[in-house]
């Protein structure tokens, strides 16, 4: 068994490090071979059923599990011809993911082996058209897999720096991404509801909390991890169902701007005109009202509930002065 699993940790290793190995064994007829190696995974989940919770894995079946995930991971990554065939393992990685204890922090083996190995896997195959019988929504209970990859994805950005972040967290979201994607009618509101911030968050302006939805935000603009920071965006506005409007109503045109612009979307016109109460379609104002409640559109916050200002209201005069500073304070911050 020691000497089976040092063999697939070799196998990966020079599949992900030697590009030219590839291609000789793919020649040799291996990929099918490793592909039935793979029911290895059977005899790891059969340790995380529910009667054998009493006796978890050892360090070494952990290692173990971690080797054979790390080949999968690399045989769909650059064979995606036999996907199908792995594709079979997916019930069995998701539910080793749901019943593996987490450590604190979370993104350590096996579980970021296990995020890993779904990644090129895919959500919706024609086995999964069906969503009673996808494994990502199982009858039994369709709410358990993306629960706890939106809890494990909580305790990700509780934990970790956003350096850390920017390796460890982003096939996650890619993850979730997918799932939310293909995921059920019914589904979305649950992953909308546990992913997009509340109403009762805009008391303040939106990605000032402590909640999931406003760290998300945060990292939404971050300025060390890119590759995170267009996860997310991408993440938030998919969840708004791929509608600028609805994207820039619900996390607020501070964190929209960058994203819209970059992605050459449309932004919704005048959304910091009037406000009405009527039934009107007009764009802008469906980014100004949230149940009846006027809010600003740049930060997402009830207006009622801003702070208010009591100085004094700036003459045309001092208004233009201020404008001549800004300008002359922004031509020497070019020159510098």
């Amino acid at each position: 068994m020691v000497t089976s699993r040092e063999a697939s940790k070799c196998l990966a290793n020079v599949l992900l490090l030697e590009p030219k190995t590839r291609q000789i064994f793919v020649d040799l007829g291996y990929p099918v071979k490793a592909a039935e190696r793979l029911k290895n995974i059977v005899r790891h989940s059969k340790q995380y059923s529910k009667s054998s919770r009493k006796d978890p894995p050892s360090a070494a079946d952990t290692q173990s599990l971690s080797e054979t995930l790390k080949l999968l991971f690399n045989l769909s990554q650059y064979y995606p011809q036999h996907v199908p065939t792995l594709a079979k393992s997916t019930p069995l990685i998701l539910k080793i993911l749901c019943r593996a204890p987490l450590s604190s922090p979370v993104l350590q083996p096996p579980v970021t082996y296990l995020i890993n190995a779904l990644l090129n896997l895919s959500v919706d195959d024609d086995r999964t058209k069906d969503f009673s019988q996808s494994p990502y929504f199982p009858k039994s209970d369709q709410y358990c897999n993306i629960d706890r990859f939106i809890s494990i994805l909580d305790n990700a950005v509780l934990n970790y720096q956003e350096e850390q972040l920017e390796s460890l967290a982003t096939p996650l979201v890619t993850l979730l991404r997918k799932v939310f994607e293909s995921a059920p009618t019914n589904m979305k509101p649950h992953i909308q509801a546990a992913l997009l911030p509340s109403n009762a968050e805009r008391s303040q302006p939106l990605g000032r909390g402590d909640t999931l939805a406003s760290r998300l935000l945060r990292l939404s603009n971050s300025a060390v991890a890119p590759s995170l920071r267009e996860s997310i965006s991408s993440l938030l506005f998919e969840l708004s169902d791929k509608d600028a409007t609805s994207f820039v109503r619900n996390v607020g045109y501070g964190f929209a701007a960058g994203f819209l612009m970059t992605h050459d979307l449309n932004v919704p016109k005048n959304p910091v005109e009037g406000y009405s109460t009527g039934e009107s379609e007009d764009p802008g104002e469906k980014v100004t009202n949230v149940d009846g409640k006027e809010i600003n559109p740049v930060t997402g916050q009830i207006r009622e509930m801003e702070p208010q200002d009591t100085g004094e209201v700036m003459t045309e005069e001092e208004k233009e002065r201020e404008a001549e500073r800004l300008f002359v304070l922004f031509e020497r911050l070019v020159q510098i």
